[in-house]
């Protein structure tokens, strides 16, 4: 299987699984959620990372150790073979019977499928890269960050190969700046509160996609306070109307949506006829 972002974005959607498809006793961040994630049609999976005090990479979500594993814990000060005992609770704060998976052991199993988005990859860069270099999975990497003058500088001298859209609000000024770095920078993940706002506009939509970069939208939800998309979202999606969530962000030409709820997503942009391009 060949991978390459701005070929598969001509052909559909990108569509992305944020942290897998979990629900009921399947938590996030497992194989068993990255799996039906697949299942359901996901094109990208975004997972976290995180190391041990030993230095072992593994999946899990940094400060989120109450309530996914209802413990008072640091795993970052633990060495990986006591984090490797602890099973997640399920959304009852139940023991689940899956477990924290080591990063070399979610590569290993998710070589040559999909895309893969690797979130906290600047906690531990180097480590990160290796790993993904050692798997020889450098085309299925993509990685994110807010911009800073450190981050275009670990990406120059540690991982100038792996695909890197920086995430940025409101505006985007360091385009151009960015075209002319030694990265692979691939597009842009935009965060806007309005539908008004000139990351949503079909200016700077067209603006990317005439300098061959892609743009990334977020259907998801952390903070029903702070919308990431406009109010066009999961939410909005399955208690508004389906046009409003997902249909709207799928007309603006967005090229890849990331969802916590991706059966139906890919269900309702494949019966709209907005899933193909």
């Amino acid at each position: 299987m060949s991978f390459n972002l701005i070929e598969k974005s001509k052909e559909n959607i990108i569509i992305v699984a944020h942290r897998g498809s979990s629900g009921g006793n399947i938590p996030c961040n497992t194989m068993a959620a990255y799996e039906i994630a697949l299942r359901q049609g996901a094109d990208m999976i975004e997972a976290d990372v995180s190391c041990s005090k030993d230095g072992k990479l593994f999946l899990f979500h940094p400060g989120m150790e109450y309530p996914h594993l209802n413990k008072l814990v640091s795993l970052k000060m633990r060495k990986f073979s006591s984090i490797s005992k602890l099973k997640y609770v399920n959304y009852d704060r139940t023991p689940t019977q899956f477990g924290i998976e080591s990063f070399d052991d979610f590569l290993e199993q998710f070589k040559g499928r999909c895309f893969i988005n690797i979130d906290k990859f600047w906690d531990n860069p180097e480590k990160i890269y290796e790993a993904v270099r050692r798997h020889g999975m450098l085309d299925q990497i993509l990685v994110k960050s807010k911009l800073s003058k450190n981050v275009v500088s670990v990406l120059e001298e540690v991982s100038p190969e792996l695909a890197f859209i920086p995430i940025v609000s409101e505006t985007h000024p360091m385009h151009k700046e960015l075209m002319n770095k030694k990265i692979n920078y691939l597009g842009a993940e935009v965060l806007f509160e309005k539908e008004e706002s000139v990351l949503a506009s079909d200016e700077f939509i067209d603006m990317m996609h005439r300098d061959g970069k892609l743009v990334w939208v977020n259907a998801i939800i952390y903070d029903h306070k702070r919308q990431l998309s406009g109010g066009h979202s999961d939410d909005s999606a399955l208690t508004v109307s389906e046009d409003f969530g997902w249909g709207w962000l799928a007309d603006k030409g967005f090229d890849f949506i990331q969802t916590d709820w991706t059966m139906m997503l890919v269900d309702y942009l494949k019966k709209s006829g907005k899933y193909y391009r």
